[in-house]
């Protein structure tokens, strides 16, 4: 029986939905490192990450990102989680600005975690200036 082990990197949580599906991996902009800040105001900053173990390797991960914006076009439409090699091991799609609910926290379930990867580090993305924002770096915990 695999036991749900759950890692946070704050205390910050909520327990909201929004209709969306993962995006393949492979389309994640993998090439890019993560940005670990940035001084640019807009773009969406990550919070939060909690992982919670739900197979062997396989985890829900919560992000909660904080998303300013001056138009429509400038809202957090994604976020990916990474290994520290760049390899981008899931992307959650975002469908809508989230602006009357700031911060906001949604998942993305079944994100497989090689064996040798001891944390993961997930970013930010809006549609006017990329991948970007302040970045969390969680560790993957040991079974």
């Amino acid at each position: 029986m695999i036991r749900p082990i759950v890692v946070a990197a704050t205390v910050l949580l909520a327990a909201v939905s929004c209709g969306s599906d993962a995006v393949d991996p492979a389309q994640g902009d993998s090439d890019e490192a993560p940005v670990e800040d940035s001084s640019e105001e807009l773009l969406p900053d990550v919070l939060a990450v909690e992982l919670t173990e739900t197979g062997d390797r396989i985890f829900t991960v919560a992000v909660t990102l904080s998303s300013p914006y001056d138009s429509p076009e400038r809202y957090a439409d994604a976020w990916r989680v990474m290994a520290p090699d760049g390899t981008v091991l899931g992307v959650r799609e975002l469908l809508h600005d989230h602006a009357s609910e700031q911060p906001f926290t949604r998942t993305l379930s079944g994100v497989s975690i090689p064996t040798a990867v001891d944390e993961v580090t997930v970013q930010g993305r809006d549609q006017v200036s990329g991948w970007g924002g302040a970045t969390v770096t969680v560790g993957v915990p040991s079974p």
